[in-house]
C-alpha cells in the first residue's frame, strides 16, 4: 500500500509538507508498534504451531479475537473490599487465599480478560476463567522450576479456553490442566484451591481481601457482560466432541480430581440435600465437601480439613472432558 493511502487508511491528519516528513515516519512507526503483532498473528490457528498436536488439530477452532485480542492482565491493579463499590452482593468472584494474600477476581472482569498473571506473597500464580465453560482455575505458574505468563490464544478446544505460554508459545487446555502442543506437549499445570462463590459471601469470610480492579488499563464495560443470556441458555457457541444429556448442559457443577478419579456434584442434587455437607469417597479418599445454596458454591476438604483444588463450572464442560467420571446423586425417598 502507497504511503499516503495508509495513512488515511490509519486515519493519520494530512500536515503541510515541511512537517509530514519528520512526523508521518514517528507515526507509521508507532502504528506498525501498535499494529504489527495483531497482524503477524491473525491468519490460521492465529499464528500457533498444531503440529504433532496431542487433541486433533482440526477439533482447535478459532474462537473470533486474535492472538491476545482478549488481553490477560500482566499488571493487576487492587482495591480493598471498601474501595469495591462497584461489585453487587450478588455478583459472582473467584477467590484465592495463599501465602497470607487474599483476593478476589470479579468474574464480570474476567468475561473480558480471561486471564490474570499474579503473585501470592512472590509466588507467581496465574487465575484463569473461561466464560464459555463457567470455569474458573488458578494453577502455579512455574514450569519445569521456572516461572511463565501466560495469555489467551484467542483458539479453543472443546469450547473451553486454550492459553498460551509467552516462553515457549505452547498451547494449554485449561480443564485438563494440560499443554496440547509446543515444545512443553504433556507438560501439566498443578491446580491449586480457588472458590467460585457470590461477593457478599467471599467479603464476609475474607473482610480483609483485596479486588481486582476496574482500572486494567483497557476500555471495557464491566458493567455488562459481552456473554448475553448465555450461562442460562441451553445453546453453546462452539461444538463439543460429546454431550452428556442427563442435566442440562449449562447446570453447574463442581468437579474433583484425586489422584486420576474424577466426580461430578451437580448443584441440582446437592440443592435437594437435607445438610449441607457431605462426606463421599473419590477414589481411596475420602472428601468433606460443603455446599452453600444460597451462594451457590462449594468447597472440597480432605479429612484433615485442608482446602482441596475444585472446579466449579457448566456439566457439558467437565463431561466432556471427563465422559468416564462419576456423578454424585443425592438420595432419594
Amino acid at each position: 500500500m502507497p504511503p499516503f493511502r495508509l495513512l488515511r487508511f490509519l486515519r493519520l491528519p494530512l500536515m503541510p509538507a515541511q512537517s509530514r516528513w519528520l512526523i508521518y515516519p514517528l507515526l507509521l512507526a508507532a502504528a506498525a508498534y501498535n499494529l504489527g503483532p495483531r497482524l503477524l498473528h491473525a491468519g490460521p490457528n492465529n499464528g500457533f504451531d498444531l503440529a504433532h498436536a496431542l487433541v486433533p488439530a482440526d477439533a482447535i477452532q478459532e474462537g473470533g479475537p486474535p492472538r491476545d485480542g482478549i488481553p490477560a492482565l500482566d499488571r493487576p491493579r487492587f482495591v480493598a473490599a471498601a474501595g469495591a463499590d462497584f461489585l453487587d452482593d450478588t455478583d459472582r468472584v473467584l477467590g484465592v487465599s495463599r501465602n497470607g494474600v487474599i483476593k478476589a477476581y470479579p468474574i464480570r472482569i474476567l468475561d473480558y480478560h480471561e486471564i490474570v498473571n499474579d503473585t501470592f506473597g512472590g509466588e507467581a500464580i496465574v487465575v484463569t476463567y473461561c466464560p464459555l465453560c463457567g470455569t474458573g482455575m488458578a494453577f502455579l505458574a512455574d514450569v519445569d522450576g521456572k516461572p511463565h505468563r501466560f495469555g489467551v490464544s484467542g483458539l479453543l478446544f472443546n469450547s473451553d479456553v486454550l492459553l498460551y505460554d509467552r516462553e515457549t508459545e505452547s498451547l494449554w487446555s485449561q480443564l485438563p490442566k494440560q499443554a496440547v502442543t509446543g515444545s512443553l506437549r504433556g507438560a501439566t499445570l498443578t491446580q491449586i484451591p480457588m472458590i467460585q462463590t457470590t461477593w457478599r459471601n467471599w467479603r464476609q469470610q475474607h473482610a480483609e481481601t483485596l479486588v481486582l480492579s476496574r482500572n486494567t488499563g483497557y476500555h471495557r464495560d464491566y458493567r455488562r457482560s459481552p456473554y448475553g443470556d448465555y450461562a442460562t441458555s441451553r445453546r453453546l457457541f462452539f461444538p463439543v466432541s460429546r454431550l452428556d444429556r442427563r442435566y442440562h448442559p449449562k447446570e453447574r457443577v463442581v468437579g474433583v480430581e484425586i489422584d486420576g478419579h474424577f466426580k461430578a456434584y451437580p448443584f441440582a442434587e446437592l440443592s435437594g440435600l437435607a445438610n449441607s455437607e457431605l462426606s463421599d469417597r473419590i477414589g481411596a479418599k475420602t472428601i468433606r465437601l460443603q455446599f452453600d445454596v444460597t451462594d451457590r458454591s462449594a468447597e472440597v476438604f480432605d479429612t484433615e480439613g485442608k482446602l482441596l483444588a475444585s472446579t466449579i463450572g457448566y456439566w457439558f464442560a467437565w463431561m466432556t472432558f471427563h465422559p468416564d467420571s462419576e456423578v454424585f446423586q443425592a438420595p432419594h425417598g
